[in-house]
Order: structure tokens, then sequence, then C-alpha cells
């Protein structure tokens, strides 16, 4: 999820998000993704191999498999806006630069495969099988796909520091009530959905970058100045990679079983924010539950936005405007590997749920942390009047203004109306509910709603259900009346 620095409450409103440790078992019977991977730095291209080994998990018989098509979104008279207009100068430095995805030989088992590329936008590959999939039965579609990554400070894309390559494969999409979900990318907020599954990937690159992935690296390989390298990542729901010639790096284990890595090139603390990555580890794993991965990867990169989560690696922006913003994204994008890593949700129709809980954490690690000099009070109130002012003025532009969270991104008019609702309410809302039923039984349900939901995919009927039977209270009325816009909110 992206992080967005537009306003001085969300300066004070960062994020948590942790994962769990070995107390958990991987999940079973997951499809697996094998990818080759080749980058060519000249080109500023990505050629790829990619065999699925897809699982059906639904009760359905399906005929058909899709896969969303994110890098299409980055094409030129694409559809889909990837930022909005206030930040296309910050995204695009150099002028605007577009990318692609292209795919070919799909194949399900050893034949030749009746597919399209469809969607809305051309966002979509649909792979038609050669015969019924039943459930909890799988079927192997592999393909070739070949991407061009736009000159962009975003997650796909490449600026003066670093390469993103992020959302950049096929990747299956989620099947719920019956059918796919194949919602078109949109500016606002983090426009994916994904189930778990398992990737072995192989990547060959040039010798003169460092590269930081999903996944542990099991080998590496180097000839003619070109790298190989091998990596596995167990049950995530997505795979990311950022390379740089100009990254340093720091490297730590968190209690003899968590490999943090540090990369960087502008940080002049580094010391300073590994302390406060094992930090953010030591009081989440205490307050939520442990971390199930065996690494994670800091890594500082040109981003529009402060920074974005992805399973086992987050991104920095390096063009945050103070090292106390620097720290605040930081926390934010690791408590994600809580609140998304292990526990997902419909990022595109239930934004608050993985946002507004991680941006009330953020807050609540800053309050029991006073050598910050942030306390929950001060960011709370903060928070308020920011979220009163902007309401009313956005009131005073347009008429009228919905209040409502429950809302898909393409409902927000604009980036500011998705922040604000998504984010700030949605830690206002937390806040107000910690309030209400006190720390001891906010935690409980902390614990209480991670334990219960490692690796699945909520919904906000689970959330609601999950933090009254944590609290030992019935917050039905509560919540909803938050995500109905019901809920009338007054400047401090």
């Amino acid at each position: 999820m992206k992080k967005f620095l537009c306003c001085a409450l969300i300066l004070c409103c960062t994020f948590i998000l942790f994962a769990c440790s070995g107390n958990f078992d991987y999940k079973q019977n997951l499809t697996n993704y094998n990818l080759g991977l080749e980058y060519n730095d000249n080109e500023k291209s990505l050629s790829g191999n990619e065999s699925v080994t897809y699982v059906n998990s639904s009760k359905n018989v399906l005929k058909n498999v899709k896969f969303h098509l994110y890098p299409n979104a980055f094409r030129e008279n694409s559809k889909a806006s990837v930022v909005s207009k206030s930040n296309e100068t910050k995204a695009y430095p150099n002028g605007k630069s577009y990318g692609n995805i292209t795919v070919d030989n799909v194949k399900v088992g050893n034949e030749n495969s009746n597919y399209e590329i469809c969607g809305e936008d051309e966002n979509i590959l649909n792979v038609n099988l050669n015969e019924d999939l039943y459930p909890n039965d799988k079927v192997q579609i592999s393909l070739t796909f070949y991407v061009k990554l736009p000159n962009i400070n975003h997650r796909f894309g490449y600026g003066d520091n670093a390469v993103n390559i992020c959302n950049f494969y096929p990747v299956a999409c989620v099947y719920e009530n019956d059918d796919f979900v194949t919602k078109l990318y949109n500016s606002n907020g983090d426009p994916f959905y994904s189930e778990v599954a398992d990737y072995n990937v192989t990547v060959k690159y040039p010798q003169n970058l460092l590269i930081a992935t999903s996944g542990v690296k099991v080998s590496q390989t180097t000839e003619n100045e070109i790298n190989t390298i091998y990596v596995q990542a167990k049950c995530v729901r997505d795979f990311a990679i950022v390379m740089s010639n100009k990254f340093q790096t720091k490297n730590t284990n968190y209690k003899d079983r968590l490999d943090i890595n540090y990369f960087y090139y502008t940080d002049e603390s580094p010391d300073k924010t590994m302390d406060l990555i094992n930090e953010v580890f030591n009081f989440f794993e205490d307050k939520v539950g442990v971390y199930p991965y065996s690494q994670i990867s800091v890594v500082e990169t040109n981003f529009v936005h402060g920074g974005m989560e992805y399973p086992n690696i987050v991104l920095i922006s390096d063009s945050l405007d103070s090292y106390d913003t620097y720290q605040m994204v930081v926390i934010h994008e690791l408590l994600h590997q809580w609140w998304y890593s292990v526990i997902g949700n419909n990022e595109f129709d239930e934004g608050w749920i993985d946002e507004g809980l991680t941006e009330f954490c953020t807050i609540y690690f800053y309050d029991k942390h006073p050598e910050f000099n942030k306390d929950m009070d001060s960011m709370v109130k903060a928070s308020t009047n920011s979220y009163t002012t902007f309401m009313r003025v956005y009131k005073d532009v347009l008429g009228s203004v919905d209040t409502s969270m429950n809302r898909p991104l393409d409902a927000f008019k604009t980036e500011p109306e998705y922040v604000y609702n998504t984010y700030v309410k949605g830690m206002l809302m937390f806040a107000s509910i910690y309030n209400i039923v006190g720390e001891k039984k906010f935690v409980n349900a902390l614990k209480y709603y991670y334990n219960s939901n490692v690796y699945e995919i909520v919904n906000e009927q689970i959330v609601i259900n999950c933090f009254s039977k944590g609290t030992g209270k019935d917050l039905e009325n509560i919540f909803r009346s938050w995500l109905d816009g019901k809920v009338v909110i007054v400047g401090m």
C-alpha cells in the first residue's frame, strides 16, 4: 500500500505491520509460480518465462483462469491512471514515459492454449483450459512475457537511482463469488488483490547492480559480468524486485531467525534506521504476533509516494523531506508486513482494512516510545483537526462530501478524498475503539485477529467479528457507524 504524504496529518500517522514466525506452518497445496527472469539494463526491460501450477481453491469447476497484467496500465493511451494529476511532475521528472507487458507461447500442460488479452483495458490475460478444473485440482499454465519499464518514480519503473520491478508478471486473479476479480488499475491507493502462493524465481542481472527481492536467496553465481540468483518465497502474496548501482547495505540477524537487510544511498544515519527496524519487530511481535518469514528488506528507492509494502520487502522513498518522516514511513511500511502480507484483504474494495489499522498501529508505536516525542493524544488531535478541515473545504468546493469508508478505489473522486477517508479516518476509527475498550482488550483483539487469519484474506465482517470477540464487546454498530459515514467528527 502506498503511503501518501500530502498533509501534516498523514505525516503524524504512520503505520505498523508485522508477521509471524516459526509459530505458524506455511500453508500447503498452494498455487506455485516458477519465474525465470533476465533484466536488460540498457533497454530497461525484463524477459521472463513463467510456469504456474494453479490450484483451484474454489468450490466451482473452472473452465478458465484469469491473470492480472498490471504493467499495461503504464502503456500509452491506457484508460487507467497510474498517478494523480497532482503527482505527475514528481513521478515523471524527465517527461512522460510508457511501459507495458506482452505475453506469448501460452500453454496449458503441453498443449497450446486458446487465450486472449481482455479486461477493461487489456489488463487481463484469460487462459481457456483444455478441460474442466475441479475443486482442489491443479493445472499447469506456462507462458513467456516481455516487460518494458517506463521512466517513472513508481512501483513499476526506473528512476535516476534505482529500478523498481513490482507487479510486473501475470499474477492469478482471486476467484470469489463465482467469478474472477479483475479490477482496473487505479491511481488511488494500492489496486492489488492476491492470495498467498509459493515462488521459485531465478533472476539474471548485471553484476554492477545490487538486488533486493521478496523471499530468500538460495544461491548466486556470476559469469561474464552477469549475476544469476535463485530465490524462494513461500506463502507470499506477491514477488517484488528493486535494483541499484548506488546501494549501500547493512545487515543484521534478529533473534537468530530473521535476516534484516537495509539497502540505502542517502541515509546519513543507517545504524539508527537499523535500530528502528529491530524495535518495530520487537514491539509488534510482542503486541500482535511473530513474523513467519525469515527475511525482510527495507529499500530506499525513487518512489512518488512515501513508501510501498510487498511481502518480505518494503520500498521507502528517497524524496522524503526529513529524517523524522523517513522513520515514520519505515515504521508504516514494516507494519504492513502484518496487515497485508500475512493477513490479506481486497485493497481495491476495502483499503481501510489494512491502511486504517496500520496507521493506528503506527501512532500506538510512537505512544509507547516516548523518545520520539509523539504521543497518541496529540497525533489523534492533529489528525482530527486535519480531517475536519479537509472535509469542510471539500464540501465548500463540491457542495457535498461522502464520508463513508467502505468504498472501492474508483469511487473516490480525488486522491486526498481517498487518503482522508481510508488512512486518516481509518486510524481515527481504531483509535476510538482503543479508547472505548482500553489498551489491554485492544491488544487482545490484535492478537486474536492476527492468529485467526494468518495467510488468509479478510473482509470487513471478519474484521468486525474478530475485534468483537477479541475485546469481548459487540463492536458491530461502532464499526458500521464509522464505515457508513454516520459518525460525526468534531475538531479538537
